[in-house]
């Protein structure tokens, strides 16, 4: 398994700190998003900048197996991605302009 943010593939070393609310500075991956200071559980994690992309993930969504698709796998080569449903058009076709 390896860890790394779901949007950009950013993998944080061993020793990177996230910060709680209550102040603690630990590394959120060895105690699987629970703060070891006051116990709040991080139901998302953010990426940090520099390195990654700054932004709000589940935090379940971190981890990988190790034959998973990367981020950076499906940049390569969009045909990765399969039996994805496009999105609804969010203008129905009875609607006409005015």
């Amino acid at each position: 398994m390896y860890i790394a943010c779901p949007k950009c593939d950013w993998r944080p070393a061993p020793d990177h700190k996230w910060q709680c609310t209550c102040g603690h500075l630990w590394h959120t991956f060895d105690t699987h998003g629970v703060c070891p200071a006051c116990g709040k559980v991080w139901a998302e994690t953010r990426c940090t900048i520099p390195g990654g992309c700054g932004q709000w993930s589940d935090h379940e969504e971190w981890y990988h197996e190790d034959d998973d698709v990367t981020v950076a796998d499906y940049i390569e080569n969009p045909a990765l991605i399969r039996n994805v449903s496009p999105l609804p058009n969010p203008r129905s076709d009875s609607q006409e302009d005015e």
